[in-house]
């Protein structure tokens, strides 16, 4: 199960349908079966996780084993 923070669903403005798409199958895959190129954060952000789907980062932490999605971002424009 997942949950969105009002916060992350305004992050959520792919360029196109099929990355908006790529995007949400990747958090059910993850929501479901645990599965993705997930990283563990630190400092700050210590409990949450990092999801990478392409160019995209999806943060979370796991409340009561409920993924609860906090932001989304392009990773090309997060990082450089």
């Amino acid at each position: 199960m997942y949950e969105w923070l009002d916060e992350a669903k305004g992050d959520v403005r792919p360029p196109d349908r099929t990355t908006a798409t790529h995007i949400f199958d990747g958090i059910i895959h993850y929501a479901h079966t645990g599965g993705g190129n997930i990283k563990p954060l630190q400092g700050d952000m210590t409990g949450a996780y990092r999801l990478r789907l392409g160019d995209y980062r999806i943060v979370f932490s796991l409340p009561d084993d409920i993924v609860l999605i906090f932001g989304v971002r392009n990773g090309r424009k997060t990082y450089h």
